[in-house]
């Protein structure tokens, strides 16, 4: 069984379903900084616009996941939590109206499981 990058805890997985009766499908782009300070943030399907400089680590509850490919540098021996708190994010993600917004924790893999990662998921220009 393949290890994947990026995994949502009980609480990301019921905000997403949430959001995708409000807002339909969905799609996550971790940021990197800046306004927002490096937080995953959550999207229309297809509103934020990937391309060659980002990566997709995966799928959480059938949401595309991507990132920069230089941040992806960072953490490629981590696997990404998806997790919900309580409070208001600086940013445009669709879950800040609601009052929480969603943060990464993280765990390093371990050598076996380095060996079983998920790939990749290539990006369609």
């Amino acid at each position: 069984m393949l290890i994947q990058r990026v995994i949502a805890t009980d609480k990301a997985k019921e905000l997403i379903a949430r959001l995708k009766q409000m807002h339909g499908p969905l799609m996550f782009h971790q940021s990197g900084g800046c306004c927002d300070g490096s937080q995953p943030m959550c999207f229309e399907d297809g509103e934020f616009k990937v391309g060659n400089s980002d990566v997709c680590l995966g799928d959480v509850e059938n949401c595309k996941f991507y990132m920069s490919k230089d941040q992806f540098e960072y953490v490629k021996f981590t696997q990404l939590i998806l997790n919900v708190t309580p409070g208001r994010g600086n940013s445009f993600s669709l879950e800040i109206p609601l009052g929480v917004r969603f943060f990464i924790e993280s765990k390093l893999f371990t050598d076996e499981e380095i060996k079983q990662l998920e790939p990749l998921i290539k990006i369609e220009d």
